[in-house]
């Protein structure tokens, strides 16, 4: 028989967290952004030009992205700098990847 703790189950607040941060993944746009900003933060501007979609586009997923706690946002001067800043959401979508490319 098993020592080990009994685990306990998520409250339905926990699962709903959950549940928004794979809303918050589930938008290509959002996945893209990750991709640009996953080894260094960088401008909008540049994060722009990566992805191949508007600023308007952008800018709107880059603030969703950084209410959630994703992303980190920093000025520097006269420009913004977005960066990962959840590293677990990174390893999650190459987990994901790893298991669909198998």
């Amino acid at each position: 028989m098993s020592t080990e703790k009994k685990k306990r189950l998520l409250t339905g607040d926990e699962l709903e967290q959950i549940a928004a941060h794979f809303r918050m993944l589930g938008e290509p746009m959002r996945l893209k952004i990750l991709q640009a900003v996953c080894h260094e933060p960088r401008k909008v501007n540049d994060i722009v030009t990566a992805v191949g979609a508007t600023q308007a586009n952008v800018s709107k997923h880059l603030s969703l992205l950084a209410a959630a706690g994703i992303l980190s946002r920093q000025r520097a001067g006269q420009s913004i700098y977005y960066g990962l800043q959840d590293k677990l959401t990174l390893k999650m979508c190459a987990l994901v990847q790893s298991q669909r490319a198998g």
